[in-house]
């Protein structure tokens, strides 16, 4: 659907300003950061996080007391999936050294590093292998590449200062440092980075960088990313097995306390599968579907967050799930693409955002929480949002100005992916900016573990969103990709160590699930729920009401 008249009309007080921004720009005037008083005031009283009601307490588990989103909270003080008293752990379906759950980035070069150490690897995912957020990420990957005036020292920085220094600095020196040699593994396996005419890759500035290490491939950099590890994963079936369409629904534990496999659901067929294994990665990404605070969405449909209700259960504690990231700019209009995510490489690339009368309001290269919590103050309390006729509201992303500074075809060149999506709603963002608003993109918490990626219960690796600490209260733009190969081959590698040295076997058990449903009985919470969810509910609430009660108890084996 192309702009409405009315919008069309506004888009003309951004074309009546843009002459003397870009001049501006050109000159080297920036919008004038906010100081760090200033940023904290904004995000405490406009962030999202900090809005009343925007956390519950955790009632039960290694974790009580702990106030996160309300949302995630109903998915851990829920029943599991199965009985298990009615499942026969005898009865084993696949069995092999190293089982990972989840299809994506982390997952699949958890993969590749595993079954070069030397062992048979099974990934089961909930989707297709590569449906994930890692195909949603657009922007790049941070890495400080050699031959420049960078160093991982001003990566670490930067990475510390975006988390509001509460993250973990283990993993977080572990992700600078590796890096550059992340990398030059994607390369080698080869992945297409935008390069210049000499071929070294090309970089710009991200939200909260000091240097331009955002490397990226045009505006796909996430699916580009997930096709080579894909591709290279296929390429090596003889030892590693893909399963599709079975997402894990239980944590195996053995008599020894130690994680030894998982119980899959076929989306298909409704059968359950048993997988023995001598070591376990969860790689399960995040939890965008779960739209806390009814926020539209940047993430795929399977990202429910069930790797957090399966490690709690086992007895993992949770940390950093208080924030949730809301990316600066999701897609408003049209309404088909609403929550859409329109990369932060836009802004990298010199398009300012605006209000309603087309003026700069906010440095576009804050970091997310405090854009965010400044766009969302723009239209609520200054009133200078943009309104469509359906009462979605939003800002002005300004992309024309681009070619205004780079030259006419450099949006279409950058960012081909948004400039086809656009087009076919007969919008030509090249001309016409595009009308933005804080998505739910990210989640910085999640389970506990170390920069070896081993976790509280061994045998069992974390590595991806499912994990916090690496980002702190707040991820900057291009860690995402950075942090699921980093920690996906270090996972990989630790895992296939351990399964060759140090698993021990021992009878199969889910006695952590029965003390996890007693445990529920004991804090008086009484509930139909189930988890993990798998999929999102989009029905609405007169079909909900005809269906039948028994989809809501879950299919017990």
């Amino acid at each position: 659907m192309p702009y409405t008249e009315d919008l069309k009309q506004l888009i003309k007080r951004v074309e009546a300003t843009r002459s003397a921004r870009v001049e501006r720009k050109k000159r080297g005037e920036e919008y004038p950061m906010l100081s760090l008083k200033e940023r904290e005031e904004r995000l405490t009283k406009y962030h999202p996080d900090f809005v009343k009601g925007a956390r519950k307490e955790i009632r039960i588990g290694p974790s009580k007391g702990y106030a996160i989103s309300p949302e995630i909270v109903d998915l851990l003080e829920a029943k599991s999936r199965i009985n298990p008293d009615r499942v026969d752990l005898s009865r084993i379906d696949h069995e092999t050294d190293i089982l990972i759950l989840g299809g994506g980035g982390a997952g699949t070069s958890a993969a590749l590093r595993a079954q070069e150490n030397g062992v048979k690897v099974i990934l089961a995912t909930k989707l297709r292998h590569g449906d994930a957020n890692t195909m949603m990420a657009e922007g790049g990957i941070q890495a400080a590449s050699k031959g420049t005036k960078d160093s991982p020292y001003y990566h670490y920085l930067d990475v510390m200062g975006g988390g509001h220094f509460k993250n973990s600095p283990e993993l977080a020196r572990t992700l600078v440092m590796d890096a550059p040699k992340v990398l030059a593994w994607l390369e080698s396996l080869g992945c297409m980075f935008t390069k210049s005419e000499d071929g070294r890759l090309q970089s710009m500035h991200g939200g909260g960088t000091c240097r331009k290490r955002m490397h990226y491939a045009a505006d796909i950099t996430g699916a580009e990313i997930m096709r080579t590890l894909r591709d290279e994963a296929r390429n090596r079936a003889e030892d590693i097995t893909v399963l599709e369409f079975v997402p894990a629904v239980e944590l195996i534990l053995n008599e020894y306390g130690h994680c030894a496999g998982a119980i899959l659901y076929n989306l298909e067929t409704e059968e359950y599968l048993l997988v023995k294994a001598k070591a376990v990665i969860m790689a399960t990404g995040g939890s965008g579907r779960l739209h806390i605070q009814d926020f539209m969405t940047t993430n795929h449909y399977g990202a429910t967050g069930d790797g957090l209700v399966l490690g709690y259960r086992a007895g993992l504690k949770l940390n950093f799930l208080h924030t949730v990231q809301y990316h600066p700019t999701g897609a408003v209009f049209p309404e088909q693409a609403e929550g859409l995510l329109i990369t932060e490489k836009f802004r990298g690339a010199g398009a300012n955002v605006l209000n309603l009368d087309g003026e700069q309001f906010v440095n576009e290269r804050e970091p997310r929480d405090v854009e965010s919590a400044s766009l969302i103050r723009e239209c609520a309390e200054v009133g200078k949002g943009v309104t469509t006729r359906t009462g979605k509201v939003g800002v002005w992303l300004d992309s024309p100005m681009i070619e205004s500074l780079k030259g006419a075809g450099t949006v279409e060149k950058e960012f081909p992916g948004k400039f086809i999506l656009f087009k076919r709603y007969g919008i030509d963002i090249s001309k016409e900016p595009m009308l933005v608003y804080p998505t739910l993109h990210y989640q910085n918490g999640g389970l506990e573990f170390t920069a070896d990626c081993e976790t509280a219960i061994p045998g069992l690796y974390v590595a991806g969103e499912v994990g916090g600490g690496v980002h702190g209260e707040n991820r900057l733009m291009g860690n995402s990709l950075l942090d699921i190969t980093v920690f996906g081959r270090i996972a990989g590698e630790n895992a296939a160590q351990y399964a060759v040295n140090k698993a021990k076997a021992g009878t199969l058990t889910l006695d952590h699930v029965r003390r996890y449903h007693r445990e529920l009985e004991a804090s008086g919470i009484k509930t139909d729920r189930i988890s993990p969810m798998l999929l999102p509910d989009y029905s609405n609430p007169d079909v909900r009401s005809r269906q039948l009660t028994a989809r809501y108890q879950g299919t017990i084996r």
